[in-house]
């Protein structure tokens, strides 16, 4: 039997390992009004070091929650990190995401039938922020990343989640 890893797949999500407490803030939408909720994001090394699971929940004022799960790896061929996502909301994807890094920020597009979603993960002075922006499709049958508005400029993203997040003192990064 091999050794575990211990690089951790991608030395970037190394610096993600540990439970985060914040806040996430919603835009209003199909989702309810605008508002701040409690949020918790967890990321844990696992299999030996070759993946990245990460736990993310927010609890509404009336006691509700959400909750999502994903589970970020490292390509061994193109050796870029993938990321599949479930949550309590919506429907599995068909396939993992693939993650692009633009100057230490982890960003992730994910294309769905109604709309496409961007996350983007970045660590600074200590805080996390994952922002969420949503590109919605209103025309049937489009594929969301050659749309374009009406004046032939691409379709512009709109964050509708917005959290920030500091390290837990009490779980020390693995």
């Amino acid at each position: 039997m091999d050794r575990p890893r211990t690089d951790h797949g991608h030395p970037a999500l190394a610096n993600l390992l540990g439970r985060w407490r914040g806040t996430t803030r919603l835009e209003s939408g199909p989702w309810g009004a605008e508002r701040t909720v409690d949020a918790e994001m967890t990321f844990t090394l696992v299999a030996g070091g070759s993946a990245v699971v990460q736990s993310y929940r927010h609890t509404e004022s009336d006691g509700s929650h959400f909750e999502g799960h994903g589970i970020f790896t490292v390509d061994p061929v193109r050796r870029d990190v993938l990321w599949y996502y479930v949550d309590s909301v919506n429907p599995a994807p068909d396939a993992p995401a693939r993650c692009t890094w633009h100057d230490g920020d982890l960003q992730v597009e994910r294309h769905a039938g109604a709309g496409s979603i961007r996350h983007t993960l970045r660590v600074t002075g200590g805080v996390l922020f994952d922002v969420a922006e949503l590109r919605r499709d209103d025309s049937a049958g489009t594929d969301l990343r050659d749309r374009s508005a009406a004046d032939g400029a691409t379709a512009l993203y709109k964050p509708f989640m917005t959290s920030r997040y500091r390290r837990d003192p009490g779980v020390p990064a693995e």
